[in-house]
């Protein structure tokens, strides 16, 4: 009977053995440490129960001079990131505004303005935000400078991850880098959703206006970003300078004097519901494309 047992414990962990090394095989491999002078921009993936730097070989290769008709927010972004790198005061940075107005192609055009200067990417989604002290943490003695970026960034009401970004940011006892700059997009100004009964908690108070709770909750998260841009839709003459621009980028020889071009970009426009710079891209993108077949 013993030596019965000893052979199915045999057989049991021969089992288990091959069952986990079949496992292993099925995962994903554990990437190397980062390589900081070789990759510039990585995005952080979890594996199971850990985090990884995970390098991004082919990143959007914009350039500032692609992004039309918003220089007053390239101006502000642009000083902001090169007191970064020059080590003197900056500021965390919210871009916020309509959608496909540049906020996301502004923070890429500018790190690879500024890649070949020691800047480096690092990629967040907002379901790892927990991760931000596991992420930071290895960049405190790097000499690069990281710029943190965090698109389409907003919450619930009920979410309770927008707390690390705030400790992140200012709150927490741990001191944030000084070679780390936080960026994030968002639709939404204040991050969080607002509601109409949210207002009615305000009250005033020897002529003062004092919000409720729930609006003050909101506006502490956001007016932790030291630099607020605010991105609006474009005009219709803005909309068609950028339809312009693109078409020419792609080799397209006529202008939008020509009214069949002009007329069918009014009218993308008018079916996506929207004159924002993406819109103006995927136009100039579909019109030369069909006349190039």
């Amino acid at each position: 009977m013993p030596a019965l047992t000893l052979s199915l414990e045999r057989v049991l962990a021969e089992r288990l053995a091959s069952t986990l090394e079949r496992l292993e095989q099925s995962l994903p491999p554990t990437p190397e440490p980062p390589n900081w002078e070789y990759d510039r921009a990585f995005r952080w993936r979890r594996l199971g129960q850990r985090g990884h730097l995970w390098p991004v070989p082919h990143p959007h290769r914009l350039r500032l001079a692609d992004l039309q008709r918003i220089d007053r927010q390239k101006k502000a972004l642009d000083l902001n990131v090169r007191q970064f790198l020059a080590g003197r005061p900056c500021n965390n940075v919210l871009l916020w505004g309509a959608r496909g107005t540049g906020k996301s192609s502004l923070i890429k055009a500018l790190f690879n303005e500024y890649a070949e200067h020691g800047l480096r990417l690092i990629e967040v989604d907002k379901q790892d935000l927990s991760d931000l002290p596991d992420i930071v943490d290895p960049l405190f003695e790097r000499p690069e400078r990281f710029l943190l970026y965090c698109d389409d960034l907003s919450f619930e009401a009920d979410d309770p991850s927008y707390k690390a970004l705030k400790a992140m940011l200012d709150g927490s006892i741990s001191a944030a880098p000084d070679n780390v700059l936080l960026c994030a997009t968002s639709n939404r100004r204040h991050l969080l959703p607002e509601y109409q009964r949210e207002n009615q908690d305000a009250r005033i108070v020897n002529g003062e206006l004092h919000h409720g709770e729930a609006v003050e909750e909101k506006i502490s998260l956001s007016e932790r970003f030291g630099l607020w841009l605010s991105f609006h839709p474009f005009s219709q003459d803005d909309y068609l300078a950028i339809v312009g621009y693109w078409l020419e980028q792609l080799g397209w020889q006529a202008t939008l004097d020509d009214d069949q071009t002009r007329r069918h970009a009014l009218q993308w426009a008018l079916q996506r519901g929207s004159r924002s710079g993406r819109v103006a891209w995927q136009f100039a993108r579909d019109w030369v494309g069909q006349h190039a077949l």
